[in-house]
């Protein structure tokens, strides 16, 4: 505030008497009642502590779309409304020069994406982009295909052009894989049996043997369980003595396949086969009990065991047989009798609750029976097709009728064909897995 004064302190007792003013002066009385005079100060300028500086926030840049417009209601209260979902990022020139930048890490399309060739990339590889189809360079199927035309192709064009296998030899490929269907959970058990003798039936178990044999890489064994003396071991090269009796009595004494198979006699195709009693007044005295002994040992050492049934379905060995049973194989011949008591067969499974083992049936015909050119096969297979799962022809063989050894080799190729086929049926019944 500015104070103004016309004179001395009146307070003073040395002041002196002002002068008298002249009259060009304007007088005191001549001055307006009211006298406002305005001053412009300078504004204060605060300057924060240390402390404060330290702990201040610095100014954070924004984008126009990041903040609504202000709105002052006029009460000099101003509201701000700020958007959500807005990412605030400074400007880079305001970014001090002494941090270290900040790179963004690559997308996963752009990590795990093969770069061009003769690019360099604009980030180190990680290890994932060491992949054998960028490494290693394509090759070509080498192997050589089989079949005339297709191997005169590749033949004639030094190995440069591959048409595959022709389709005779795909479809024998087909049939060998279904041989070698692989199981889990223990051997599998397929009797062969009907009620008639002399259809076939021990000749039927030898070729179903030997298709497996030739294919599959596992063992597998035929046993004769006839306990009115079967010939089964006189389908091969015999070489033991040993019978099933024998496994019976040295059961104990049996710790590894080795011994085992001191046993049994293998033909070409690595085939076992367990040979029965050939002593009648023994042979009657394999029952139950016997066959359960020589399975038990079986199921040690093989993946598939083929049982050689007698005809007599109510003796006890079948009873055994039939409860380890995964499939198996009525054989009928091609006249009216074979054909009917091979049927009567089947009845008698399903009277006996063996009913589920029927309807997985099947039904090999052996045409080289006589009487078959006299009949109808075409009825026959339409008859049994109605009660199993499967039916087929097996044809007549000299190697067969002989009635000796049995040389897969020396078979007709319809017959190891037919034979083949008899065996990937009998496979496509039996379950991968055991259910129970």
């Amino acid at each position: 505030m500015v104070r103004t004064t016309t004179g001395e302190d009146p307070g003073d007792d040395n002041a002196s008497v002002p002068e008298p003013q002249s009259s060009d002066a304007p007088s005191v009385a001549a001055l307006p009642d009211n006298l406002t005079l305005s001053v412009e100060l300078p504004a204060q300028h605060h300057e924060a502590p240390e402390d404060e500086v330290q702990v201040a926030l610095g100014e954070v840049v924004t984008t126009p779309s990041s903040v609504a417009p202000v709105v002052a209601d006029g009460s000099g209260t101003v509201s701000i409304e700020v958007v959500s979902d807005v990412v605030h990022t400074a400007d880079d020139d305001a970014a001090p020069s002494s941090e270290i930048p900040i790179v963004p890490l690559p997308g996963d399309d752009e990590l795990y994406s093969r770069r061009g060739r003769g690019r360099p990339g604009t980030s180190p590889e990680p290890a994932a982009m060491l992949t054998p189809d960028r490494l290693l360079e394509p090759k070509r199927n080498r192997t050589a295909p089989e079949g005339g035309w297709p191997a005169f192709v590749y033949a004639s064009t030094l190995h440069l052009v591959n048409l595959g296998d022709s389709p005779k030899v795909r479809a024998r490929k087909a049939l060998d894989a279904r041989i070698a269907k692989r199981f889990e959970g223990g051997t599998r058990f397929v009797p062969v049996l009907t009620r008639k003798g002399g259809v076939g039936k021990t000749t039927i178990t030898t070729l179903i043997g030997m298709a497996l044999s030739d294919v599959r890489e596992d063992r597998i064994i035929a046993v004769d369980a006839n306990p009115d003396r079967g010939t089964l071991s006189e389908r091969v090269a015999r070489q033991t003595r040993s019978t099933v009796r024998d496994i019976v009595t040295h059961a104990a004494a049996i710790k590894d396949f080795s011994e085992f198979s001191s046993h049994v006699s293998r033909d070409e195709t690595r085939l076992d086969v367990l040979a029965s009693d050939t002593d009648p007044l023994l042979s009657e005295a394999f029952d139950e009990n016997d066959y359960n002994v020589v399975a038990d040992l079986v199921s040690r050492y093989y993946s598939i065991a083929l049982t050689d049934c007698g005809t007599g379905i109510v003796h006890s060995v079948m009873r055994a047989t039939l409860q380890r049973a995964d499939s198996i194989v009525i054989v009928s011949g091609g006249s009216v009798d074979e054909a009917r008591l091979a049927s009567e067969t089947l009845t008698w499974l399903e009277a006996n609750n063996y009913g589920h083992l029927v309807r997985n049936a099947v039904v090999a015909i052996n045409t080289a029976t006589h009487g078959t050119n006299l009949v109808k096969l075409d009825e026959i297979d339409a008859h049994f097709s109605s009660r199993v799962r499967a039916v087929v022809r097996m044809p007549y063989d000299a190697e067969l009728a002989a009635g000796s050894v049995i040389r897969w080799s020396t078979l007709k190729p319809f017959t190891r064909e037919s034979a083949r086929e008899l065996a990937a049926i009998v496979m496509d019944g039996i379950p991968t897995t055991r259910t129970s």
